[in-house]
């Protein structure tokens, strides 16, 4: 095994709380796939015996983390375009879903995968079902998973038994994942309004006792809570969900949170709680506007997260960064209201930060090496006069082909913008049949 690799770079950012640049920059990766050093090339030690060296044209930086997905509903891409939430649901998702297979789920995320990696994302958070298909297509991808198994009572999962038989099934799936170098499971229980309250304090229960991230959704329309709250006497979701001990002692990543009171970010900044923030599938399902200010100024840590490609219809987390940027200024009528750098920090270290993983979106020693190589020759990086200059041109101005390298701890993925693990046309195809035997209803 290769003892390490030097990558000597046009310029490294860092995407650490100051949004360093190095200009040349140099990263070091040791055989592991984590990174051993990183700094401006002049500054670089001696390379190592055993460590070979490659030269990179163009920015490096760490890999996206996309924070809340359902990814596998690439197979219900753009399906019931233009309805309510709950009618899209209902009508259109549900019934199709309750004819995939586990072999549908696996066609839907190697597709997914593909996708998600020549965007540069290199870690996603997928809450969907037959999780096991689903690692298979993320292992053989070589891209970085958490998964939640969903729990939830809804039409068509029937078929997984009730909601306890879905919180055993997760269990073994984290038993059965706990060494594997990519890939996490935590627990998945749908949202407070598909569940009943002794299903959301058991899954609190065992995601203490077993030390499992919980994701569930959170506050994504105005009145989905609506039945919750009378059956708790007024009490908002979040109040009902902490009364319920989802919260205690445990590390909750709550997607979308759009209609949260002042209260309840108050709550959610007294336990350890983030926010999926999803401002493309809100948009698009007329949802609303997640307060991002509000959150980030109560010290809730907010990552981004395309929402499943069904319901945006991509998982390009590039064009959600962007799109956080331009509606927190156009809601707070201030041209400062979230920055580029801020909006790229949630794509990356805030990715990391609301998983609350310390070994992901930053460039800097120990953690792992999820890179992207982007091609900074592109007319939309110019002018540079400055370190800003680059990260203002990737977030409002540079196209998707700029990303044309990406590693995931220390691999090489993607090369030149081509998937080394994913035959793509391939991909493609079979989902292309899948997706069509799924919109024929039974019988």
């Amino acid at each position: 095994m290769n003892a390490g690799t030097r990558y000597t770079c046009g310029a490294v950012l860092t995407c650490d709380e100051s949004m360093t640049v190095h200009r040349p920059g140099v990263v070091d990766v040791d055989g592991g796939g984590r990174i051993a050093w990183v700094g401006a090339g002049p500054q670089a030690p001696a390379l190592a015996e055993g460590w070979t060296e490659r030269r990179c044209d163009g920015l490096v930086m760490p890999g996206l983390v996309n924070v809340h997905c359902h990814s596998p509903m690439t197979l219900l891409r753009g399906q019931g375009d233009a309805l309510p939430l709950a009618t899209w649901l209902t009508d259109v998702i549900w019934p199709r879903e309750a004819r995939m297979d586990a072999e549908d789920v696996y066609r839907g995320m190697v597709l997914a995968s593909a996708e998600l990696l020549r965007y540069g994302v290199t870690t996603s958070v997928e809450m969907y079902f037959h999780h096991g298909a689903l690692a298979r297509a993320v292992d053989e991808s070589g891209a970085r998973c958490v998964m939640t198994p969903g729990v939830v009572v809804a039409p068509g999962w029937e078929r997984f038994g009730g909601w306890q038989r879905q919180v055993d099934y997760v269990e073994r799936m984290h038993a059965r994942y706990r060494d594997h170098p990519r890939i996490d499971v935590g627990f998945g229980p749908h949202s407070a309004y598909t569940l009943p309250d002794e299903a959301l304090r058991v899954v609190g229960q065992r995601a203490r006792e077993l030390g499992m991230m919980v994701h569930l959704h959170l506050a994504e329309t105005e009145h989905e809570g609506d039945g919750v709250s009378a059956r708790h006497g007024g009490a908002s979701v979040p109040r009902v969900l902490a009364d319920l001990g989802l919260f205690e002692g445990n590390h909750v990543l709550a997607a979308h949170g759009v209609w949260l009171s002042d209260p309840d970010i108050a709550l959610l900044a007294g336990q350890d709680v983030a926010v999926a923030h999803c401002p493309g599938s809100n948009a698009k399902l007329a949802s609303g506007i997640a307060p991002v200010g509000d959150l980030r100024a109560a010290g809730i840590p907010v990552g981004l997260g395309t929402d499943g490609p069904a319901s945006n219809n991509d998982l390009d987390l590039w064009e959600e960064l962007r799109f956080a940027a331009l509606l927190a200024r156009l809601t707070g009528r201030d041209p400062t209201a979230l920055s580029a750098a801020d909006a790229l920090g949630m794509a990356t270290r805030g990715g990391a930060a609301a998983l609350g993983r310390d070994d992901l979106g930053v460039l800097a020693p120990g953690r792992w090496a999820d890179m992207l190589r982007i091609d900074v020759s592109d007319p939309a990086f110019v002018p540079v006069l400055g370190p800003d200059d680059l990260i203002a041109h990737l977030v409002f101005s540079a196209p998707r082909q700029v990303i044309r390298d990406v590693w995931v701890a220390g691999e090489q993925v993607v090369a030149d913008g081509s998937c080394l693990r994913v035959d793509v046309p391939a991909a493609a195809t079979r989902a292309q049949r899948a997706a069509a035997a799924l919109a024929v209803p039974d019988g």
